[in-house]
């Protein structure tokens, strides 16, 4: 079996086991949101991963509902060249700085009978595990996006020993394996293709379809964005916005 037929019968089984498992995790979160959505609360997304930003915001096909949580954080220190500095200095990551949750939930629009969806593969760092206690300490309900067996695996980098799937109100579980990657190549020694993005994706669309179906069996019609390729896109996704805006889903 060439690698590429690896790959496509590994993913299946991932998507698969998804399906399996998470269905109840499914409705638990889109029954949440819907109900958050239908009182006037927010569907914030914060993903430190590498798709749902993306992917779950702003797409053909998807709600207007769901609002990005962003954080820029910026050092500008223009010097001239030291062969010293190589080395010598510990990389710092966003996701590791104490102190930078609480200041990002503080600045943000989170309020008490929001939702926030926290996606993180490994779920250990510092900041998606601190932003779930302190939304949750605010009346957030949190649900984590995340990877429970890699998790398990890997120490968590919080001082609490907290991983995100171990403080959150609902825990939707990507299925992907320790190392995140489906197909393992013996000539590298190493695993290639992560699983994690498509099944976030994967997870992420089925929410949105029943948060959906959920709203309109309550007599509540979601504002859902049109491609801005299609005839009359413009005009459906300008009244659509003016609708969420109004009624909030």
């Amino acid at each position: 079996m060439s690698l590429v037929h690896n790959y496509f019968t590994n993913m299946k089984q991932v998507l698969e086991r998804i399906e399996r498992t998470q269905l109840d995790n499914i409705e638990r979160a889109a029954e949440r949101i819907a109900d958050s959505l239908e009182n006037g609360g927010i569907w914030h997304l914060l993903d430190t991963g590498h798709m749902l930003m993306y992917e779950a915001v702003g797409r053909t096909g998807g709600m207007m509902a769901v609002r990005p949580v962003r954080v820029t954080v910026e050092v500008d220190n223009p010097t001239r060249y030291r062969e010293e500095d190589i080395g010598k200095k510990k990389r710092v990551f966003m996701d590791e700085v104490a102190g930078l949750p609480a200041f990002i939930v503080g600045k943000s629009k989170m309020m008490p009978g929001d939702v926030l969806m926290i996606g993180s593969v490994s779920g250990i760092n510092i900041l998606p595990v601190e932003m779930a206690i302190y939304a949750r300490e605010m009346g957030i309900t949190v649900i984590a996006l995340t990877s429970v067996e890699y998790s398990g695996f890997l120490q968590p980098m919080h001082p609490g020993g907290k991983r995100l799937y171990e403080v959150c109100d609902i825990v939707l579980d990507n299925c992907s394996q320790v190392g995140d990657t489906v197909v393992q190549v013996e000539e590298l020694g190493q695993g290639l293709c992560p699983s994690s993005g498509i099944a976030a994706s994967y997870m992420m669309w089925a929410i949105q379809t029943r948060v959906v179906e959920l709203l309109l069996a309550r007599g509540k019609k979601p504002s859902v964005y049109v491609s801005n390729h299609m005839p009359g896109a413009a005009k459906h996704n300008s009244t659509a916005w003016a609708n969420y805006e109004k009624e909030g889903y």
